[in-house]
């Protein structure tokens, strides 16, 4: 075994594709698909489920990858003392379902541990992306919310994808509308306050299971109901369409949140917000620094946060 292939095989990982790997690292696909077969040879397993449509981990590959990880985290944490001029660029990747504080936390970390060289990734993603990409190791970290209605359907998902969920703070549920709509004259607002409303939420794709949505009172039914696939496009039909969405209650104005408001919906609910991580692996420091980035925003709009590590 030598650390290119784990470094090789990080790769492969991260993209999905022999191929792209192959270019990403500037060798060739031969020189690179030979590595991993050398590599499974050695260690008598099969890494890969290769197909068509791509490369994903198998079950041993992913527990390959968890002490392939430390060894390499090991090898940054040298060359990083002894030979700084050769150090692996900071790596952190990040899914979430659409989130502002996510955004913030995220963009705080950048400034304050990218520095010179980075490769991090933020992905908004649906509830079913989120707990895939913690699982795959495609991101270090995921950030959804649970209550009482999803949380026997998900706890059980996140259960079998050797995941735990981490809970950060709970949250009343809080309707989101632009700043200019007429439910703004009231300071809580009833179910039957938003009767007439378009109601926005994020679509799910195929698993378009209540169980999934990111909204709570999925159930509800709803005369007008637009489903989005963006944060932005979101809140321009907030603006633009007098819409609504029911989230967590942050709107971060920092950023390019300022013309949207969120007021409290008398409703006999909790959403308990949480990060996904995997169950066998020790996250990064860049991942325990994010979340303590999160816990930060989540303090500075007055939530108490949850002293978990």
């Amino acid at each position: 075994m030598r650390i290119q292939q784990l470094e090789y095989l990080e790769k492969i990982a991260e993209t999905g594709s022999i191929n792209e790997a192959a270019k990403q690292l500037f060798i060739s696909q031969p020189s690179l698909s030979q590595a991993m077969k050398e590599l499974e040879k050695e260690y008598n397993i099969q890494l890969f489920y290769r197909s068509k449509v791509g490369i994903t981990l198998t079950s041993e590959g992913r527990e390959f990858m968890n002490y392939s990880r430390m060894v390499l985290d090991q090898v940054n944490l040298l060359n990083g003392r002894f030979k700084q001029d050769t150090a692996r660029k900071r790596t952190f990747s990040v899914s979430a379902q659409h989130y502002a504080f996510v955004v913030h936390a995220f963009v705080e970390l950048v400034k304050e541990v990218g520095k010179d060289e980075y490769h991090f990734t933020l992905r908004e993603t649906i509830t079913e992306n989120t707990l895939n990409d913690v699982q795959t190791f495609r991101s270090e970290l995921g950030v959804i919310y649970l209550n009482d209605f999803n949380k026997t359907v998900l706890k059980r998902l996140i259960s079998e994808k050797d995941l735990m969920f981490v809970p950060l703070f709970d949250a009343q549920p809080h309707v989101f509308v632009g700043r200019d709509n007429p439910l703004t004259k009231k300071t809580r607002l009833t179910l039957d306050d938003l009767a007439g409303y378009p109601y926005l939420s994020y679509e799910q794709g195929d698993t378009n299971s209540f169980y999934f949505s990111e909204e709570i009172l999925s159930t509800l039914p709803h005369k007008k109901h637009i489903q989005i696939s963006d944060r932005a496009t979101i809140f321009n039909l907030m603006i633009g369409l007098n819409g609504y969405t029911i989230s967590s209650g942050i709107i971060s104005s920092e950023l390019n949140d300022e013309k949207i408001v969120a007021i409290p919906l008398d409703v006999d609910e909790t959403m308990t917000l949480g990060y996904l991580r995997h169950k066998k692996i020790e996250i990064s420091q860049v991942a325990q620094t994010y979340i303590e980035l999160l816990k930060q925003h989540i303090r500075h709009f007055g939530f108490d946060v949850y002293e978990l590590l």
